[in-house]
């Protein structure tokens, strides 16, 4: 388990919860939490006991993004060849939701596009200033965002800089649970026991298929599915969720 005060990290029923611990500079980003926040969803990938995870940060905030105070003294923020907190460029096999309250901002907004989910309250902020900064949001923003989201407003955002509402966001689909303030870790929770309740194999291939399938071609899509699906298919978990539903009881899985 990680060990930092700024970083904190809980398992429960399956579910770790990973909360970024610096609201005096709303959660920004410095090299500690990076390096935190990528060793504990290394572990979330690692351990078969766990199967969701969830990113939030402490204090009515999710996250500011990279400390730019740290990093204006040349402070090496970034996890090498992976981006900040580990998350921007490898984002955890296991499925992972995003519960923002309050601002998520540069890399804390590319943070929650990097997660599967997201849940907000209604009264978080998100937004890319990167532009304001001198800087370019290159952690996923710019390539993430217009993939889930009309270009268009993908655009508007990346060249003003300006804050948009989780509300505004939610119209666009990229919000997937719009709850009142401070209930997003509980609902991100609630969604995160429903899918760690379902088959880890059929869970962990459906998040494979779906983040793939964007680059594959009509002609080859099925072919593609099937080198992902077929070992969910042939699984004992397969059997186990047949036998299950036909003796009306909760399936016991065991991953394979």
């Amino acid at each position: 388990m990680v060990a930092s005060d700024k970083v904190i990290v809980s398992v429960d029923a399956g579910v770790m919860t990973v909360t970024i611990n610096r609201p005096e500079v709303r959660n920004a980003v410095d090299r500690d939490v990076s390096y935190a926040v990528c060793v504990a969803l290394d572990e979330l990938d690692h351990r078969s006991d766990l199967r969701v995870g969830i990113l939030t940060g402490a204090g009515g905030t999710f996250c500011a993004g990279m400390d730019l105070a740290e990093f204006a003294r040349g402070a090496q923020i970034r996890v090498k060849g992976r981006g900040l907190m580990g998350l921007a460029f490898t984002p955890p096999d296991k499925p992972i939701i995003a519960a923002v309250e309050g601002y998520a901002v540069g890399g804390g907004f590319e943070a929650a596009l990097a997660c599967d989910l997201i849940v907000a309250s209604r009264e978080a902020r998100f937004g890319l200033p990167e532009v304001k900064r001198g800087l370019a949001a290159a952690g996923g923003g710019l390539v993430r965002l217009p993939r889930r989201i009309p270009q268009n407003i993908a655009m508007e955002i990346a060249l003003t800089g300006e804050m948009v509402t989780a509300e505004r966001l939610e119209t666009y689909g990229l919000i997937n649970r719009l709850c009142e303030p401070g209930e997003a870790l509980q609902v991100a929770t609630e969604l995160a026991r429903i899918i760690a309740a379902n088959a880890p194999m059929g869970v962990s291939a459906s998040k494979r298929v779906v983040i793939r399938q964007r680059d594959w071609s009509t002609e080859t899509m099925f072919e593609q599915q099937e080198s992902i699906t077929r070992p969910v298919l042939d699984s004992e978990d397969a059997r186990e969720g047949a036998r299950a539903f036909k003796e009306k009881r909760n399936p016991n899985w065991s991953g394979k």
